[in-house]
């Protein structure tokens, strides 16, 4: 008896390309470029007063599976400023198989350029498969905030990331050194993973920020007196900040997914200012 054919499902294969660049004289960023093939789109809404030129990102499938890639790049030149950040949450559903979806992003920050990539949350559903590589390219005084949130699971519906495979690298270079490399792999018994006391301990999400920009050390120092001023406030995830090179890192962690949004947001607002833009999260976050 003829084995029956694997059946081969069709698979997105989407790629975006966005360029901001200013007007000469100016002080103005326009979009220079733009090239999108499903499920990649960018919309441009009408920023709010003092916002940057907004670009919000969709994902027209609603997700990504087994098989999917996206490629994503984000150039801003001289001179410009730019907003990136997602219509809502990034869902990675379950794979039928072994195969992962991939995730290729590069940002390319320009002397004298500035670009907030702000995300909301990815949520990795049980037996999600995810190869994720973000490149960033920076110049001495570029200026840079940009950031992940990651949920093991559908925490509301009371799913966790049981099983499944994270491969996420982020790779940071200025003026073409590597300045800044982490990598995290979860694979098989993942539970194990985020449970142990020396690994997630026990959370339900995490976060990264990153932030290039004038006086680092005095963002960092900013940042741990908020720590100090709201000390014993329930509302805290848990966090911690560091320098290295000029560049801030903070991470975060927390057992509850909705409260370490709100420990983003409060973080992340206080850095913005160091792009020239309000210390609160744009609308388009927000709701």
């Amino acid at each position: 008896m003829t084995a029956a054919p694997v059946q081969r499902l069709q698979r997105a294969n989407g790629a975006l390309t966005l360029r901001f660049a200013a007007e000469d004289g100016g002080g103005v960023t326009r979009l220079a470029d733009l090239y999108q093939s499903d499920p990649c789109r960018a919309l441009l809404p009408s920023p709010d007063p003092g916002e940057p030129i907004t670009a919000v990102l969709i994902t027209t499938a609603g997700g990504l599976t087994g098989g999917d890639r996206l490629k994503l790049s984000v150039a801003v030149e001289q001179g410009a400023t730019a907003l990136c950040t997602p219509q809502a949450a990034e869902k990675i559903y379950r794979s039928p198989d072994d195969s992962a979806a991939a995730l290729d992003l590069t940002l390319d920050v320009a002397a004298d350029a500035a670009l907030e990539w702000l995300p909301q949350e990815m949520i990795l559903f049980d037996g999600a498969r995810l190869e994720r590589r973000i490149s960033v390219s920076l110049k001495a005084d570029s200026r840079l905030l940009a950031g992940d949130i990651t949920v093991f699971g559908r925490i509301a519906r009371g799913e966790r990331f049981a099983s499944g495979g994270l491969f996420d690298r982020w790779q940071v270079r200025r003026d073409g050194r590597l300045l800044w490399t982490d990598a995290t792999r979860l694979d098989g018994d993942t539970l194990a993973t985020l449970d142990h006391p020396a690994g997630f301990a026990g959370a339900t999400a995490q976060a990264v920020i990153l932030y290039q920009g004038p006086d680092a050390a005095g963002a960092r120092d900013r940042l741990r007196a908020l720590e100090d001023h709201d000390a014993g406030c329930a509302e805290n995830s848990t966090w911690g900040a560091t320098v290295i090179d000029g560049l801030l890192l903070v991470r975060l962690l927390d057992a509850d997914a909705a409260r370490l949004r709100r420990q983003f947001a409060r973080l992340w607002s206080a850095l913005r200012p160091g792009l020239g833009l309000r210390p609160m999260m744009p609308r388009l976050w927000r709701f």
